[in-house]
């Protein structure tokens, strides 16, 4: 019998149901429970009051999404729930909100010392935030303090924050659970290689010397009356530092008047920079890349018990019908014995494969997984 054990559940047309329930599973002793939902459903206090009296010992997290995944499907307007029972594994939630700090670097920096402070062995952190009122990057920079404890950070940023105001990480602590991460794209990069040559965090102003807005519209052609909603079919690829790894970017809103676009993401000046347009094999293709490099990671051979997925809200909106083939392609390489859940969000953050020091992404498909010796 396996030691780390869940139980799903499926808010969908006003009713609950139970979705997937491992042999042995018992509430009372669940010490986690996920609950990813559309915001005027995960925002009701009554979701919260039921989950609260079906695991009453447990730490319950809530994210608002663009859309919400369990098993093989992609919902809309629902509440999909995981409730984990550890064996071997403690953990231990905090919660705090961005509004009580003066940037989004101090925000990550707390939530890495509290949790490495807490208890030893800490082995991962998974994070779940605000998506709209904090810099993603900011938040990560402040995680990465913790990097010299080689401890990986996943999670990522709530798909509709409009109600969603609170960052929550979980540290996971012991020797007997293993977790594995991967993060993929998919992206077609086109045209050459050009420089940021002035920004400022998330906003970018220029592109080679030039306006950034004006140069960015010469690519989208028959696109450019339909920005910024066209953007995200052209994110961009950046290399912070002459690295080897690409970073994706999203364009959240532009300003006519000033020609300066924002992004989900610093792009920090002198940083390489091309534009990708979507392919949508390659993009349901990156599921299954992703799913694979979270094997890569998790050295154990033990089979996944838990896998979160964590997919950008472009991608969902370019795939449309197609979205739940991301899905499916994931689970073809997790396996029918994963449970798996997760969420479209506005940003995800995953180390970049094998290297510990994690970053935020845009527009890919990005996993964690976990399982318990």
């Amino acid at each position: 019998m396996q030691s780390m054990k869940t139980q799903q559940l499926c808010f969908l047309n006003k009713e609950w149901s139970e979705f997937k329930t491992d042999e042995g599973f018992n509430a009372s002793y669940a010490q986690l429970v996920l609950a990813f939902g559309a915001s005027e459903l995960i925002s009701n206090s009554s979701v919260y009051t039921y989950l609260q009296s079906k695991y009453k010992g447990a730490n319950i997290v809530l994210s608002s999404t663009s859309g919400e995944i369990i098993g093989e499907s992609v919902h809309d307007h629902s509440v999909v729930v995981t409730a984990v029972q550890f064996e071997k594994t403690s953990i231990h939630a905090i919660t705090v909100n961005v509004k009580d700090f003066e940037n989004s670097y101090l925000v990550g920096e707390y939530l890495a010392k509290v949790l490495n402070d807490k208890a030893k062995e800490l082995a991962a952190i998974f994070v779940v935030s605000d998506g709209t009122k904090i810099n993603g990057s900011e938040l990560v920079s402040g995680l990465n303090t913790l990097k010299a404890k080689q401890v990986p950070v996943t999670g990522g940023l709530a798909g509709d924050a409009a109600r969603f105001t609170q960052t929550f990480a979980i540290g996971v602590y012991g020797k007997h659970i293993n977790v594995g991460h991967g993060s993929f794209g998919g992206w077609d990069e086109f045209g050459r290689e050009r420089v940021i040559t002035k920004s400022h965090k998330n906003i970018l102003y220029e592109i080679d010397n030039s306006n950034a807005l004006d140069l960015y519209k010469e690519y989208l052609g028959p696109y450019v009356d339909e920005l910024p909603g066209s953007a995200l079919l052209f994110p961009l690829s950046i290399k912070v530092n002459n690295s080897d790894k690409n970073l994706v970017r999203t364009i959240l809103s532009i300003n006519e008047e000033n020609k300066s676009m924002v992004f989900a993401g610093n792009l920090p000046e002198g940083s390489k920079l091309r534009l990708m347009k979507a392919n949508f094999e390659k993009l349901i293709q990156a599921s299954s890349v992703a799913a694979e490099f979270t094997q890569q990671v998790n050295h154990s051979g033990n089979t996944n018990q838990l896998a979160i997925l964590i997919s950008c809200v472009g991608r969902k909106l370019i795939l449309q019908e197609r979205t739940f083939e991301e899905v499916e392609a994931a689970k073809k390489v997790l396996g029918d014995h994963t449970s798996i859940t997760g969420f479209y969000s506005y940003g995800e953050i995953s180390p970049f494969n094998l290297n510990v020091n994690c970053e935020l992404h845009n527009q890919t498909m990005t996993i964690t997984t976990f399982s318990e010796v």
